[in-house]
């Protein structure tokens, strides 16, 4: 939800802040600021900004970013990195911490925005989360003379800290105190004027990494903030400490005892958290998916001496034994995420029961959490997370596994909560995702659900051995027909400069292309707030039609052949009433040519696998109505990446 970063060593602090922060800006945009130890003065100095971090950084500089209408993005990128280096000559210090933010208590300001320090300055602390009961410790230590300056929940923190430092004279006792009386979520990072040696951090079931340096160590919401500087780092468990010194880490548990623990090597290339010559990274990620894809098939794909595929494993994932039991005792499939994740869920619901005829239920996290889930043995429950931290995810997961079901996760990142808690992890190998609008993470999510389905079904004999030999060769094709999409891209951007500003959109389409519109219609809206639903084509005449006139575009995902007629039927009755309407299908028999405005055409492959090639134009379409529209794709209103509170 909000992004933190901090740093203990030599350097100036603040330059290192900021450039970490602006890693992290996906994660929150609302406001942003630092607090710096000062070595001049001794005192904490905090500088926070509404609104995006460039207005930070013009704030500390007193210079623009932007010096006139006609500067480029990329020489404005160019004189932000410029700006940055120079905050170190109005703030000296090499202990600080840094918050960009996403708002959850308060409306988005320079007195809500992060750090919150105590009434007297001396301690200054960054949160990510939702302190549940923050308004009874509020009211409590207002009776106690405390004056808020915020509407956060997180000034109470602050002054909780003080309310224990005054009793102990420790900052990391006053530390542990504090979290004790904390209940939801957090992960803090805490500088105090009087311990100008070391910087504290804490999590529970926020994301939070420490970053292990040479001289220097730093904490960070996730990897990108701190790789320029270590692949050293420490992924804090649930309810643990660390405290940063400039040589050295300490990690300790919720009461205070240290725990010895290795450092985790991340293997990710630089290259890949920066937008490479794209104007934006959502273009640049949905470039990636091939990539991406080739990847992820790859680690689970086995070849035989002619070099064409000859089976899928999990071996390094699921010990093939420990696999077999699974599925051998498997009763029903129960899938459960969030947003995009959610999506990908469908579509894993219709492979599952096309390739290994086994019941499946999808179910939004959110919902799944509260209503008494009947779930037991012989369920096997499969949770969906980029992030690995979503909140309602990792609740759903653990009230699976109170419940005796067997737990495989999907998620993108290596030492999250969802991988550390689940019995089983499959990695999607999408590399770091930093748009907001999830793309490549989405596409990787359903090659791991096909092939997994694909897996249940050879092992419970389902698929036969010519099939799965098909169904191989179909599958290890997918990514290059997805650079195929992306090399005929024109057709989408020229489509959507005719259409960007329609005020309704309707996506359709039946069986998978129904799940597929799901995704393709949360794609629009998050970037360019088009208002944009979707629906199983045959549930138009039930009340959507209602709705359907000359102002409405109608797009069609048609990748089912023996539905292509009934589909074809439903955009009629759409066209009839003057919707413009477009069709994504790699149907070569004309049955859409009639009735439709535009077609894009995908490349063919087994109809079950053109989920993932149908919601790449959609994907595009997004993207360029988001920039018609003068959007910033990456950074969609109101939105953040990671949604790790409730």
């Amino acid at each position: 939800m909000c992004g933190i970063v901090g740093y203990v060593g030599c350097r100036n602090a603040t330059p290192v802040l900021l450039n970490g922060l602006r890693k992290l800006e996906y994660r929150g945009y609302d406001s942003a600021g630092i607090a710096v130890l000062s070595k001049s003065s001794d005192e904490i100095v905090v500088k926070k900004s509404k609104g995006a971090l460039k207005f930070l950084v013009e704030k500390i500089t007193k210079e623009v970013v932007r010096t006139s209408e006609s500067m480029s993005d990329a020489d404005a990128d160019r004189r932000f990195s410029e700006l940055v280096g120079k905050t170190g000559d109005f703030i000296d210090g090499c202990v600080g911490i840094g918050h960009t933010r996403w708002a959850t208590h308060g409306e988005p300001s320079d007195l809500n925005a992060h750090p919150h320090t105590n009434v007297s300055g001396s301690i200054a602390v960054v949160h990510n989360g939702i302190v549940e009961n923050y308004g009874k410790l509020k009211s409590w230590l207002q009776s106690n003379g405390i004056v808020f300056k915020s509407q956060t929940d997180t000034e109470v923190i602050a002054h909780l800290l003080n309310y224990f430092y005054e009793r102990t004279n420790n900052i990391f006792n006053a530390v542990l105190e504090t979290l004790h009386r904390l209940e939801g979520s957090y992960a803090i990072g805490v500088i105090c004027r009087d311990f100008p040696d070391r910087l504290i951090a804490a999590r529970k079931e926020s994301p939070l990494v420490v970053g292990v340096g040479n001289g220097e160590n730093f904490i960070a919401s996730d990897v990108p903030a701190v790789l320029e500087h270590t692949r050293e780092v420490h992924f804090l468990e649930q309810n643990e400490i660390a405290v940063l010194y400039s040589d050295h880490v300490d990690l300790f548990n919720s009461e205070g005892e240290k725990i010895v623990r290795g450092t985790t090597h991340i293997d990710w290339n630089m290259d890949a958290a920066e937008k490479g010559g794209y104007a934006h990274f959502m273009l640049k990620e949905i470039h990636e998916q091939p990539s991406a894809l080739e990847n992820t098939i790859r680690a689970h794909m086995l070849f035989g001496d002619d070099g064409k595929p000859s089976g899928l494993t999990f071996s390094k994932e699921i010990e093939p034994e420990r696999f077999r039991k699974l599925v051998s005792g498997a009763r029903r499939i129960v899938i459960t995420a969030c947003g995009t994740a959610y999506h990908a869920g469908v579509v894993g619901k219709y492979a599952f029961e096309k390739f290994a005829r086994v019941p499946t239920v999808v179910d939004v996290a959110s919902e799944f959490r509260y209503r008494n889930p009947i779930l037991g043995e012989g369920d096997v429950f499969i949770v969906i997370s980029q992030s690995g931290e979503t909140a309602d995810t990792l609740a759903a997961l653990r009230l699976a596994k109170s419940k005796g079901a067997k737990v495989i996760a999907i998620t993108n990142s290596v030492g999250s909560s969802v991988s550390r808690e689940s019995d089983f992890v499959i990695y999607t190998l999408a590399g770091p995702e930093i748009a907001v609008a999830s793309t490549k993470a989405y596409t990787t999510q359903l090659a791991c659900l096909y092939m997994l389905s694909m897996m249940f079904g050879r092992e419970r004999g389902i698929i036969g051995d010519g099939e799965y030999a098909r169904l191989l060769g179909e599958f290890a094709a997918v990514p290059e027909k997805v650079q195929q999409i992306l090399d005929e891209k024109a057709a989408v951007q020229k489509f959507a400069s005719s259409q960007f500003n329609k005020s309704k959109i309707f996506y359709i389409g039946r069986q998978f292309d129904s799940a597929s519109s799901l995704e393709s219609a949360l794609k629009l809206k998050e970037v360019s707030y088009m208002h944009c639903e979707a629906f199983a084509a045959g549930e138009l005449k039930h009340g959507p039609i209602a709705l359907v006139d000359p102002d409405t575009l109608v797009i069609a995902i048609a990748t089912e052949p023996p539905l292509f007629e009934k589909l074809a039927s439903n955009i009629e009755e759409v066209k009839s009433r003057r919707a413009v309407t477009m069709c994504i299908t790699q149907d070569d028999s004309g049955a859409f040519e009639k009735c439709c405005d535009e077609i894009i055409k995908i490349p063919a492959t087994e109809s079950a696998f053109e989920s993932i090639l149908s919601v790449v134009p959609a994907q595009l379409f997004a993207y360029y109505c988001s920039v018609l529209r003068g959007n910033d794709p990456d950074k969609p209103r109101n939105l953040a990446k990671s949604v790790t509170v409730e």
